[in-house]
């Protein structure tokens, strides 16, 4: 590995100031989950290429054990260029990918790991990579996430860990987990933005077809696909119906009367189908479609309110304040397009 050359005093959470390549390490801790390697490894590689000239990251992929063929989640071999122990120079961003399943490590692989988080510049992890960074103890007292299915046995096995189900990414410090797959991607797209500007990361994200800033306060759950989860087929087609009819009359009694059922036993059974009352499932659909169109278009507040069902825009205003803490205008300036009037 390439050491890191500069000059000057810089703080650990600084990008480095010259162009040698940052050193990115990903862990593979079998049976790893692939996507979690190489969906970071291909936001750097085509970082590198948009940004021209002299590669800005290195990446290696490393094996916590004593093998550089490690097993996968799919059951496809992943080769990796090198085991934990061979990794030498500087490290500026250590990540610990996901696995599924019982996690294989050597018995020297925590110690290494809590060595090089101190040295880097930023750490984190992709998935359940976070269950091995609360076994080394580098979460303690911080915020942290991972995937859904996996919080729960996060925050049960590691109480010192402030457990966060929602968000896809948390930035603690110079420490970064993220939720399952996807949000690695997520995560890594936030790094390379970081490190290279706006610009460079929004073509990668073009490059890859995703987001480029899916926001790291995004929930990982989504009110369209929980929805989809209901059993019960007299209101399936209801639920689906749903999130494109925001404009509709969703009054109690006009759904009831679309569900062909009394008000009263629709209410009753919506509830015990879907777990919340019509009102809190169909105010989360509208957050949602609210969400999405001030991330991805420029429609003023008041269109962005009609398009979703409200009547107003201080309506979406007091709806953001109260459920996600910010106004709309603040959620915009973070992660969406400014308005075009």
């Amino acid at each position: 590995m390439r050491k890191q050359v500069g000059s000057g005093r810089q703080g650990r959470d600084d990008p480095p100031r010259t162009q040698v390549a940052r050193e990115v390490v990903i862990v593979a801790v079998p049976p790893v989950r692939a996507l979690d390697v190489f969906g970071p490894s291909e936001v750097f590689a085509d970082a590198n290429r948009f940004h021209g000239g002299s590669p800005s990251y290195q990446v290696t992929v490393v094996s916590a054990v004593s093998e550089r063929l490690v097993e996968s989640y799919s059951a496809t071999p992943l080769h990796t260029d090198q085991i934990f122990r061979e990794v030498r120079g500087s490290v500026d961003t250590l990540l610990v990918a996901g696995s599924v399943g019982k996690m294989r490590y050597d018995a020297d692989f925590l110690d290494w790991l809590r060595d090089q988080s101190a040295a880097a510049r930023r750490f984190g992890s992709i998935c359940t990579g976070a269950l091995v960074l609360a076994k080394a103890g580098l979460l303690d007292g911080r915020r942290a996430t991972t995937h859904w299915n996996w919080c729960e046995e996060l925050a049960r096995d590691y109480p010192k860990v402030k457990v966060d189900p929602t968000p896809i990414y948390v930035r603690e410090g110079n420490c970064y987990t993220s939720a399952g797959v996807t949000a690695g991607i997520d995560l890594s797209l936030a790094l390379v933005e970081q490190d290279l500007g706006r610009s460079i990361a929004l073509q990668v994200a073009q490059m890859m077809v995703v987001f480029l800033r899916r926001p790291a306060g995004q929930s990982q759950f989504s009110a369209t696909l929980n929805a989809q989860t209901s059993e019960n087929h007299s209101l399936s087609d209801l639920i689906a119906w749903l999130p494109d009819n925001l404009e509709a009359d969703l009054s109690i009694d006009g759904l009831a009367k679309r569900a062909a059922m009394s008000p009263r036993n629709f209410a009753r059974l919506f509830r015990q189908e879907m777990g919340k009352t019509p009102g809190k499932h169909i105010e989360d659909l509208r957050l949602e479609s609210a969400r999405r169109q001030l991330e991805s278009t420029s429609l003023s507040l008041a269109e962005v309110a009609d398009a979703c069902g409200l009547a107003s825009a201080e309506i979406l205003r007091r709806t953001f304040l109260r459920r996600m803490r910010v106004t709309p205008s603040q959620y915009r300036a973070s992660f969406g397009r400014r308005p075009a009037h």
